[in-house]
């Protein structure tokens, strides 16, 4: 293990993990919405806001896929030095990390099923950038309408259409985070 694992958690870990917990619940909540998520300073290629979202979701309970750039030594010894979280392939995961073309085709993650639809794998997707613009979200948390840029509207929809099964999506940034749980609705612009 290199000594860059040791560093880059949270300093004042009660406090950092629960603020960023409210930051997934918010964004959870309210789909669409662009939330910061601050504290970790994890391995590159990494973001600050999926170094926060391993650090307050992941443990040695919750196994965790790394998908393309992201699956390198120094991201693996900081989660494995941080969390615990045991790294599986994509069919046992409970989260997924990478950028979207490396974490396709989304049939490889657990949808949940009729008795336990709460396990399947949330996908923790590495974006360029959030934006306000593109895709039209409606559903449980949006009061009429909001909109999110999403990588492919088509794949979401298809999600969409598998609720109460399928897959739930945190996209992070930079130090900013959004959310997409399997129950909205995803229009094109």
């Amino acid at each position: 293990m290199q000594t860059e694992a040791l560093t880059g958690g949270f300093t004042t870990a009660p406090t950092q993990a629960a603020e960023a917990f409210r930051a997934v619940m918010r964004a959870m909540a309210r789909p669409g919405t662009v939330e910061r998520i601050t504290g970790a300073r994890p391995p590159l290629p990494l973001s600050p806001a999926a170094g926060a979202v391993i650090l307050t979701l992941c443990d040695p309970e919750t196994p965790l896929h790394l998908a393309g750039a992201a699956d390198t030594p120094a991201v693996r010894d900081w989660i494995t030095f941080h969390t615990g979280a045991p790294l599986v392939d994509r069919a046992r995961a409970s989260f997924a990390l990478g950028s979207w073309q490396a974490l396709l085709p989304l049939t490889d993650y657990p949808i949940g099923s009729a008795e336990y639809p709460d396990r399947s794998t949330t996908l923790i997707v590495e974006m360029a950038q959030l934006t306000h613009t593109g895709a039209r979200l409606t559903g449980p948390g949006i009061a009429t309408a909001a909109t999110l840029s999403l990588p492919d509207i088509a794949a979401f929809q298809r999600n969409a259409a598998l609720y109460p099964l399928g897959l739930d999506f945190l996209f992070t940034a930079g130090d900013h985070l959004a959310a997409l749980p399997r129950s909205t609705r995803v229009e094109g612009h």
